[in-house]
């Protein structure tokens, strides 16, 4: 399996999952204008599990893409909330908002990140729903065991992401 930067596919034993799951790293301090937003919208989270926060589709969702031997993950919020987000932010919103494509198909989806990465993975459905893509908050440098015990020191906390 061949990992791309920041994007595996792993268990998540804090998670209860049964199998593996697609994990993202996410780095707050990042430059890119994707992550830097997602990072604001981050904080619109329900905690689940202590550290484990849950987004609403409307305001960051997933969606998963297949090409060949690729699965690409896309995360995307609603452009309500993005302009909702960034109204008291116009720094951000001037520095951001002309750098974020539109996500293709819903024209009031926005798109923040894209990842993709060779796999025969396909993630897994339950009752016609994919399952969910996790963000977990990391630098860039570390390697997946250590955010993950990042976690379990409460260092770090892991977002959970619905997927169509």
């Amino acid at each position: 399996m061949n990992v791309s930067a920041r994007m595996w596919i792993t268990t998540v034993p804090l998670l209860d999952a049964d199998g593996p799951v697609v994990l993202l790293g996410l780095d707050h301090t990042s430059e890119s204008p994707g992550e830097r937003v997602i990072s604001l919208l981050l904080d619109r989270g329900h905690e689940g599990e202590e550290g484990v926060f849950h987004l609403l589709p409307f305001d960051l969702s997933a969606r998963y893409e297949r090409t060949g031997d690729r699965l690409a993950v896309v995360v995307t919020t609603s452009g309500q909330v993005l302009a909702h987000a960034l109204a008291d932010r116009p720094d951000l919103a001037h520095a951001h908002l002309p750098h974020l494509p539109a996500g293709g198909a819903d024209v009031d989806r926005v798109t923040l990140l894209r990842r993709e990465i060779v796999t025969d993975f396909v993630p897994a459905e339950q009752g016609g729903e994919k399952q969910p893509v996790v963000l977990v908050d990391d630098d860039g440098s570390a390697p997946v065991a250590e955010l993950l015990a990042r976690f379990d020191d409460g260092e770090a906390g892991l977002a959970v992401l619905h997927a169509d």
